[in-house]
């Protein structure tokens, strides 16, 4: 690895650690030239699946556009990046397990509704009413009397 202060490329792993949700190792390195440290991160490079949209289109997995989604429904909210970092890793899980090429835009939308049911109810009801586009207030009442009933 190239030091990024000095540039050689002889450095050394002073500690090695498991990050995240055990899913990435951190490692502090420190170089042999310059004596300065720095951290970097390992992770295993996965294919995600295409996502297949409701007309029929299809695009690469966007992970920013994914967070975006979800920071928009958070805005607010008290819910640590931690918890959203987590709950994103969680969903890119669920989309590698499935072993599939492609993936319904649809079936996506109800993974992420179902990690911010656990994150934070109200949302939950952000992006829900969004996503399933709500036409009425009936359509509220009733999503928010399941959410209570839970």
């Amino acid at each position: 690895m190239r030091c990024p202060f000095c540039g050689v490329q002889d450095t050394r792993v002073i500690d090695s650690r498991l990050a995240g949700e055990g899913d990435q190792v951190r490692r502090r390195r420190e170089c042999v030239a310059c004596k300065e440290r720095f951290t970097t991160y390992e992770v295993a490079e996965l294919s995600l699946p295409q996502i297949v949209k409701r007309n029929g289109e299809r695009e690469a997995f966007n992970e920013a556009k994914l967070r975006a989604g979800i920071q928009r429904a958070l805005e607010k909210r008290p819910v640590k990046a931690d918890e959203v970092e987590a709950a994103i890793s969680r969903i890119k899980k669920t989309l590698t397990r499935t072993g599939e090429r492609e993936f319904k835009a649809r079936e996506l939308g109800e993974v992420v509704m179902k990690e911010l049911s656990q994150l934070d109810p109200v949302a939950f009801i952000r992006f829900a009413s969004v996503y399933r586009s709500f036409e009425d207030v009936s359509e509220f009442t009733d999503m928010i009397a399941k959410l209570k009933a839970k």
